[in-house]
């Protein structure tokens, strides 16, 4: 087993979890890879695995997704989970996420637990989106992630360092 970290990564409009996921990743010193790129039998040799992307109709993208579905069973394997979103999730009225209250998560939260993964922590803030109807009015959250955002992402990523014992 490798006693690193890795994250899965997909960010497509505006790099906004791209951003998140450099800095974890500086903090865990973890390798960044695509769902595209991912062997999912290599996946069981990491200590630690982030899954992140965008929020799209409420739950992470498609291909992010379509990969822990293939995912071999895992046994007690540590994750985590971020995102970058337009809006909260129906119903919430919180941007950031310590523990399990973001419905967004929901999906993904539900598919990694199905596969054997133990969920350490998630994370997710404001995110910049023209998408849809949005372009006309110039989007929503511009600037966001913002520097209050990436430092609360910093603090995220030490406590999983922490908490992990990487």
């Amino acid at each position: 087993m490798k006693t690193a970290s890795l994250i899965i990564l997909f960010s497509y409009h505006h790099g906004n979890t791209e951003k998140l996921a450099l800095r974890i990743a500086k903090v865990l010193n973890a390798d960044i890879q695509t769902p595209q790129q991912v062997d999912p039998q290599k996946v069981g040799e990491y200590d630690l695995v982030g899954f992140g992307s965008g929020i799209y109709d409420a739950k992470h993208h498609a291909s992010l997704l379509k990969l822990v579905s293939g995912l071999p069973e895992m046994s007690d394997r540590k994750a985590f989970i971020f995102s970058t979103n337009g809006v909260p999730a129906f119903g919430s009225d919180r941007w950031q996420v310590d523990g399990h209250n973001d419905d967004n998560h929901k999906v993904i939260r539900e598919k990694l637990r199905s596969r054997g993964f133990l969920i350490v922590n998630e994370f997710s803030c404001p995110g910049f989106n023209t998408n849809s109807f949005l372009k006309t009015f110039g989007g929503v959250n511009r600037g966001r992630p913002n520097e209050r955002d990436l430092k609360r992402v910093d603090e995220f990523a030490m406590k999983l360092k922490e908490d992990a014992s990487l």
